[in-house]
């Protein structure tokens, strides 16, 4: 690698330091994990200690509950008259009313000895394996009885084989006559399954063992009946005496002590059974009560994490601290390095810089002559752009005198005809001047003047349209522009004898644009249009407005010959006219265009259903300005 190239280190110092890295991260995380395993034992003692404690004192309080009520039993009238002659009396009532107090306190079994050791009456009268019959007199809690006391045993049932505690209490007819042999005993039976099935949901094994070691309660089952270690011949001929536990084998649970930590901690494993292939935390504690010792054994599952996950982030942190270390070495060595490095290149970048300093001042001579011939292109564009402008607006106000041109002869028709009546009515008026008939001259007179205004509304008609549009736009309403156009053809109209059709709202229709321009394309379609129906027999000129939500159509419609197909995507070029040599410039409809898409429209040609060519203008509508309710934003649209 290029580290190594330049910085070799010699092969036995490199080996030795590798050597001592691992080294040291064997010892950290060994050292961790005997710490952690330590901790965690402590903690899970500690668990152990108070679980154990719970459930000591759970087992003492379900067994303590119901010491009492033999010796309650013993003391009932019942109970005793039966004892007294149980040959002459039914059992069932007796029998019945055991059944009754065993249900209410939830124990398995109450019965009732006479001093024989027999059972005369029990709970359980009505089971196959009932006690009634049975002679007990073997049993510990019936000696201890005998003697005058409360007794208590635990073992298996010898009809039931069910593991239990049992309690006794002496019955006698005369509770007067207590220094005599008791007349019977009343025995009552609590089994141990209930506290079993509680332990069986926490997570640890809980044994119960009894002065011999044998294991007569577990939270396993198959731990039940076994011994802690095997039972020496003595201890199982003192087992087996007493029938404590019938003919069960007790055999060794495979328990094997591992390390002791105290006199009742040890760490223990099983060689056989259920619980083998793991080791626990055992922890005892006294029943002296019952001459007992209850056990916990925690699974060592939670230490061996914690050992784990120490060693893991001990390995991590040291690896960490380790490449922190190799990384600041590094960065030293590099530091010099690129000092080093430095030093050589600042005399380069000197150089560079130099350079550098000629070449932009170089670069920033030619950047001042491009910025200057920028300035001066732009300038040229300007003012061509002015010119365009310029040419533009003139070719506007060429195209309207052409169609003035295109009127001269309907105009010069227009003013011949009133300036003949003038004539007329003027000689008129000198004759009847000179005959002194005044009214008569009066009305010639009158004729001349209406012909006079008649011709300068003629005259201000073509003024109008022959000035300049302005540039601001007002609103407009679209049937008046339509009557202006067709006032300037009024004469042309009559003598070709065009009829008219007119399809006009009910309500007027308003657009925002300039009524000069407007006027001069309506003018430019209406011209176009008359023209293309000059070799019609019944030329027909179709004018509609159509008023939409947002917008206003303006049609011209003609049955002339129409627009050939090929024609329809040229005719809006400057220039292009399918007109005889003379008849136009081909500037009309390209001029027309331009000016509805400067308002904001857009101007349209197509063939008719009818025939000839259909127009249509397209602008923005808006509101009535004199309407009252007019929106305030319509004014400004």
């Amino acid at each position: 690698m290029p580290f190594q190239r330049r910085f070799p280190i010699p092969l036995r110092p490199r080996t030795l330091l590798v050597l001592g890295v691992i080294a040291g991260l064997i010892l950290c995380m060994w050292q961790t994990s005997r710490l952690a395993r330590e901790q965690a034992l402590q903690a899970l003692r500690q668990d152990a200690e108070n679980e154990l404690r719970l459930s000591a004192a759970s087992l003492v309080g379900h067994l303590s509950r119901h010491d009492y009520l033999p010796e309650l039993l013993a003391s009932r009238e019942m109970v005793k008259r039966f004892l007294s002659d149980p040959d002459a009396q039914d059992p069932m009532p007796l029998n019945r009313m055991l059944d009754r107090f065993r249900a209410t306190a939830n124990v398995s079994d109450i019965y009732l000895l006479d001093h024989t050791g027999e059972t005369i009456a029990a709970s359980n009268w009505h089971r196959p394996d009932t006690f009634i019959g049975q002679n007990y007199r073997f049993r510990p809690y019936y000696q201890e009885a005998m003697a005058g006391k409360n007794g208590s045993f635990f073992g298996l049932g010898i009809q039931s084989q069910d593991r239990g505690y049992y309690f006794s209490a002496p019955v006698w007819l005369d509770e007067s006559a207590t220094e005599d042999r008791p007349d019977g005993v009343m025995v009552l039976k609590v089994l141990l399954d209930t506290v079993e099935t509680g332990w069986a949901e926490q997570d640890a094994e809980l044994l119960v063992t009894d002065h011999d070691g044998v294991i007569f309660m577990a939270s396993h089952p198959e731990l039940r009946l076994t011994t802690m270690a095997p039972l020496t011949t003595a201890q199982r001929q003192a087992v087996t005496a007493s029938r404590r536990y019938g003919d069960a084998a007790l055999p060794p649970s495979g328990l094997r002590e591992h390390h002791r930590r105290d006199t009742r901690t040890r760490l223990v494993g099983f060689d056989s059974g259920p619980l083998a292939g793991q080791r626990y935390l055992s922890l005892a504690r006294p029943m002296a009560d019952f001459d007992w010792h209850i056990h916990i054994q925690k699974p060592l599952t939670p230490v061996h994490q914690a050992q784990w996950l120490a060693a893991v982030l001990a390995g991590g942190l040291y690896g960490l601290i380790a490449l922190g270390v190799g990384i600041g070495w590094q960065r030293l060595r590099l530091r010099r390095e690129r000092e080093r490095f430095a030093e050589r290149e600042r005399h380069t970048l000197a150089q560079a810089r130099d350079e550098l300093e000629r070449h932009v001042e170089s670069r920033t001579r030619d950047l001042v002559a491009t910025n200057r011939r920028l300035s001066a292109e732009i300038e040229e564009r300007q003012r061509a752009e002015d010119s365009l402008r310029a040419t533009r607006d003139e070719l506007v106000q060429a195209a309207k005198l052409a169609v003035l041109g295109q009127l001269a002869a309907g105009i010069n028709h227009e003013l011949n005809q009133p300036l003949a009546a003038i004539r007329a009515y003027t000689e008129n008026a000198r004759a009847f001047i000179a005959r002194q008939r005044v009214e008569s001259a009066d009305a010639n007179l009158a004729q001349v003047l209406e012909l006079t205004e008649r011709m300068a509304d003629i005259s201000a008609q073509l003024r109008q349209f022959s000035r300049k549009s302005g540039d601001n736009l007002t609103a407009v309403a679209v049937t008046p522009c339509f009557a202006y156009a067709l006032r300037l053809f009024q004469s042309r109209i009559q003598e070709s004898q065009v009829t008219i059709a007119q399809h006009w709202p009910t309500q007027e229709a308003w657009v925002r644009a300039d009524p000069v321009r407007l006027e001069q394309v309506l003018v430019n379609l209406i011209g176009n249009a008359l023209q293309a129906m000059s070799e019609i027999p019944e030329p027909r000129l179709t004018l509609a407005i159509v008023a939409e939500a947002t917008c206003v159509h303006l049609d011209v419609i003609d049955n002339g010959p129409g627009i050939p197909e090929a024609h329809l995507t040229r005719i809006f070029e400057p220039f292009y006219t399918t007109k005889t040599m003379g008849s136009g410039l081909g500037l009309g409809l390209s001029i027309s265009r331009r000016i509805i898409e400067d308002l904001g429209g857009q101007l349209d040609a197509s063939g008719h259903n009818d025939g000839g060519a259909h127009f249509r203008v397209t602008l923005p509508r808006i509101a009535d300005p004199d309407d009252p309710a007019r929106p305030e934003e319509s004014s400004h649209a």
